[in-house]
């Protein structure tokens, strides 16, 4: 994503050094920091989307606290904060970050056409504070298609920004909405015949997907089981499944397992298979992700 920024940015000051790009209803800022710092605060008034280009920092919100590396974002709600720590910034490797600011009735409109309410209602929407994620590689791709337009001078610029927001912010939903539906099954898998199929999938993603024994749990036919999956989380249960493996393939490496080791016990057969279903969904192999992360 760095090809994209600016090809020279001097700094004005050397923590959170700030350039700003503005559309109609958004905001694109470049963030760049060239020493180390910690315990600065980071809020805004509107939808914020931050992606990290290089560099690492760590993010403190609600009690907890997570790295945040390249490839990866996270949200933050409207009159929100989050407290930020810069341990590798330098003057040579300054730690760079995108954010983009989303006007409310971006947000509004595009969650009015969304809302499920057996899903997603505008109370759990504005419960929502703090959301960190790892891209896939579409998400990826369209967050670079989006920076991109950003600093391109064309004469479509508003619309096509306006059109790459609204996909993001369906995307987003759409992610939140599949969190707190897993974390419903997880503390009420017996609520209905959905929550128990999600149960069953995320507590055993190694086992293959045996189609008859979900319609069973669920008390579905085949159709209207698909027919849930699309409505509710956008995609088939196979790919589900398949989300949730590499999900939780990415934990495992982290946690210092093998490849080999975290391949089969996922219930992948091929170690090829595996490494390029990881590369399809993180944009590098298990090896050039682990030390590119490293």
């Amino acid at each position: 994503m760095a090809h994209f920024l600016p090809g020279s940015r001097q700094p004005k000051k050397l923590v959170e050094n700030r350039i700003s790009f503005h559309g109609s209803n958004s905001a694109l800022s470049i963030y760049d920091t060239w020493q180390p710092e910690s315990n600065v605060t980071f809020e805004s008034d509107v939808l914020l989307h931050c992606s990290m280009v290089s560099g690492q920092k760590m993010l403190h919100c609600s009690g907890s606290s997570q790295p945040f590396l390249p490839g990866e974002s996270f949200i933050l709600a409207p009159e929100n904060e989050v407290t930020i720590d810069f341990p590798q910034a330098a003057m040579d490797n300054p730690t760079t970050c995108l954010a983009l600011e989303i006007d409310r009735q971006c947000v509004t409109k595009v969650a009015n056409r969304l809302y499920d309410k057996d899903i997603l209602t505008e109370e759990a929407l504005s419960d929502f504070c703090f959301y960190h994620l790892q891209h896939t590689t579409d998400t990826q791709q369209l967050i670079e298609r989006i920076w991109q337009t950003y600093l391109q001078d064309n004469p479509d610029r508003t619309i096509l920004i306006e059109l790459g927001i609204t996909e993001l912010l369906v995307r987003l939903m759409r992610d939140e909405s599949r969190h707190m539906l897993l974390d419903y099954s997880r503390r009420v898998p017996d609520a209905n015949g959905f929550n128990a199929v999600l149960h069953a999938i995320d507590r055993h993603p190694e086992q293959p997907l045996d189609m008859d024994t979900l319609c069973t749990i669920a008390c579905m036919s085949r159709s209207r089981l698909y027919s849930e999956f699309q409505r509710k989380l956008g995609v088939s249960p196979a790919e589900y499944q398949k989300q949730q493996r590499m999900k939780k393939s990415l934990e495992m490496l982290k946690q210092g397992r093998s490849v080999t080791q975290t391949c089969f016990d996922l219930g992948f057969q091929n170690l090829s298979h595996f490494s390029r279903l990881f590369r399809q969904f993180y944009g590098a192999s298990p090896r050039n992700y682990l030390k590119q992360h490293a």
